[in-house]
């Protein structure tokens, strides 16, 4: 039995949603093929589509009656969690190919990783990169060649951008194959403390590099949950993933016979299999509300906030702040990874991992068991934990109680009993704050404000010893329009420093937080922007402001009329709109909705 709050918020979302619903659906209906897509190509269309084919695969293509599967990956060697993805084209086409049918390599898109970006000033491309891989899928897609998808991504933006492009084709069935995260390394805790030492000056670059190395040191995802893993939870739990598949390591068995099985099962979804299951039919607003539910459980990243307003949109999906908001009051919190713990992916897989996570969420009446998930009708099956028994995969029952309390809370008792996510409302706009991980009092804070045009700033006066005093960092023109909306990660050591110190310190930015962030209180995403008339371009240095993750405030405390007088600041960082690249982004830039409807320039002209 659904809790009546989760209830309540699915059947605004779906009827908020159901025009633009109703639209979507019609044109995946009209997409949809009986046949092969392959088959309304002319000869010179499909002796293009099959002309660097072997002649085995030539055979069955021509024969248009199996299945041609696209695989879209997001590989590169230099990014430890896609390194993995270089072998398996060849294990996707071979297991594809026992089924009869055949998966040829439609496009890779491309993959940046915020943790080398961070602080640089790459990170400006960072959350556009998003929509550039949402429309390298779909340029992949567009052959009409293919009668079901493979993606295989896993990172910070690229999965949220593989899934608009997945709900863009979505008469197409499709399967996410992950590749697992890294062993553990150096403890999250230990990382933290070497970063904040560095930050006071107390360990030089050399010790700072090792103890960096040590925690990102091989093959596969970094181990805190950040958005990352949180991107792995939400689409296991949205059914698009093998059970059990998300945090299993790259490089053993049963990840390359859980890759195999990814392969075979997106077969058995094509129309002709017999059970053709369109991905866009397949996630509806209870499987958007599930995934939701799933990261505010976890204490996830704030980046998927917008992701998932931005993937749903593309389902024709309408989400907001509110639902996230009121879907955190309903969900307790129930795990404790880093940030908002000490334990990493590893741990949490160890104390029972998304089996055990499936198994209380269900039975707390805390998701909708009525979904449809790539492995049929229901969530029953992710309750299920893949084992290699005899040398052969098989899922069995997943374990029933914590493993260890101190990761994932036991049967009842969760570590809060709100999901940790709170919306931030006021004169100021409205904003994101992450409480899940915060120290108790943290939310609370009503200080004067110390005004930044850039996050580079901040550093420099915490170095120059101008900080050392209870204040709330405004951090402006970091937002879509003004900068790409970049994370400001790197002003987490100094605040957390000061905060360490004694002192009542928080953000308020119009840009990002990384999804590793949560020790700072910090009212991110912040809408409107600086450069889209927010009242954040009129804070000067000194004016009070309420921060109230409780009451959920965030106010200016400034008189209406001081305010009305003043002159908004000017945007004064143009120049930085060029260089690594961010010249070529002016167009997108421009075009970017704000943070509550996905920072995204996909949708325009419908994101009123």
């Amino acid at each position: 039995m659904i809790k009546p709050q989760i209830q309540a918020v699915t059947e605004r979302i779906i009827a908020r949603s159901k025009d633009l619903r109703s639209q979507y659906l019609d044109k995946i209906n009209q997409a949809k093929s009986s046949k092969v897509h392959r088959s309304v190509l002319s000869c010179g269309n499909l002796a293009h589509g099959f002309a660097a084919c072997g002649k085995e695969d030539k055979s069955i293509l021509t024969g248009l009656n199996h299945s041609d599967v696209a695989i879209v990956s997001a590989y590169n060697d230099m990014l430890s969690a896609h390194q993995p993805y270089e072998t398996y084209p060849q294990i996707l086409k071979d297991a594809v190919r026992e089924t009869g049918g055949v998966a040829q390599f439609a496009g890779g898109v491309p993959a940046m990783c915020d943790g080398v970006t961070q602080g640089q000033p790459g990170m400006d491309l960072s959350l556009m990169s998003r929509d550039v891989i949402a429309m390298s899928s779909a340029v992949a897609l567009s052959h009409n060649m293919f009668d079901g998808t493979l993606m295989l991504g896993i990172c910070d933006k690229i999965v949220p951008g593989l899934l608009i492009a997945t709900m863009t084709f979505g008469h197409l069935p499709t399967v996410f194959v992950p590749a697992g995260p890294m062993p553990s390394g150096l403890p999250n805790k230990e990382k933290a403390r070497v970063r904040q030492q560095y930050a006071e000056g107390e360990v030089g670059q050399d010790k700072l590099l090792e103890a960096e190395s040590a925690s990102y040191h091989s093959p596969g995802t970094c181990t805190f949950f950040g958005t990352a893993n949180s991107n792995q939870l939400v689409v296991e739990v949205m059914g698009l993933h093998l059970p059990g598949a998300s945090f299993v390591a790259p490089n053993t068995q049963l990840r390359e016979e859980l890759t195999k099985a990814a392969a075979r099962q997106v077969t058995r979804l094509t129309p002709q299999s017999g059970n053709y299951v369109p991905v866009g039919e397949m996630i509806d607003e209870k499987s958007i509300v599930n995934a939701i539910v799933a990261l505010l459980a976890t204490g996830g990243s704030t980046n998927l906030t917008m992701h998932i307003i931005a993937f749903a949109r593309a389902a024709g999906i309408i989400i907001n702040y509110d639902d996230f908001a009121d879907l955190s009051d309903a969900v307790p919190l129930m795990t404790r990874i880093y940030p908002n713990g000490f334990a990493d992916i590893n741990q949490f897989q160890e104390a029972g991992g998304m089996a055990l996570l499936f198994r209380e969420l269900i039975d707390a009446g805390l998701v909708h068991e009525d979904v449809n998930t790539i492995c049929g009708q229901g969530l029953e099956k992710y309750t299920q934990v893949p084992t290699m028994v005899d040398g052969k995969l098989v899922w069995l029952d997943g374990p029933t109680q914590s493993g260890d309390i101190e990761v994932i809370a036991a049967s009842g008792k969760p570590f809060k009993e709100d999901g940790g996510l709170k919306v931030l409302k006021g004169n100021l706009g409205r904003s994101v704050l992450k409480t899940s991980a915060l120290p108790p009092g943290a939310e609370i804070i009503k200080a004067p404000a110390v005004v930044f045009e850039d996050q580079h700033d901040l550093d420099k006066a915490f170095h120059a010893g101008e900080l050392d005093k209870d204040f709330v960092a405004v951090v402006r023109f970091q937002g879509p329009k003004a900068r790409g909306m970049p994370e400001c990660h790197k002003l987490t050591p100094p605040l957390g420093v000061l905060q360490d110190k004694g002192f009542k310190v928080a953000l308020v930015t119009d840009g990002r937080m990384s999804g590793a962030s949560g020790k700072v209180p910090a009212a991110i995403h912040l809408v409107p922007e600086a450069l889209d008339g927010g009242l954040i371009a009129k804070v000067q240095t000194g004016d009070m402001i309420n921060i109230d993750g409780q009451t959920g405030e965030l106010t200016l405390l400034v008189d209406e009329q001081e305010l009305a007088q003043r002159t908004p600041a000017a945007f004064t960082a143009q120049h930085e709109h060029s260089g690594i690249g961010r010249e070529l982004f002016g167009f997108m830039r421009n075009n970017l909705s704000d943070a509550e409807t996905g920072a995204c320039s996909l949708f325009v002209k419908d994101n009123s």
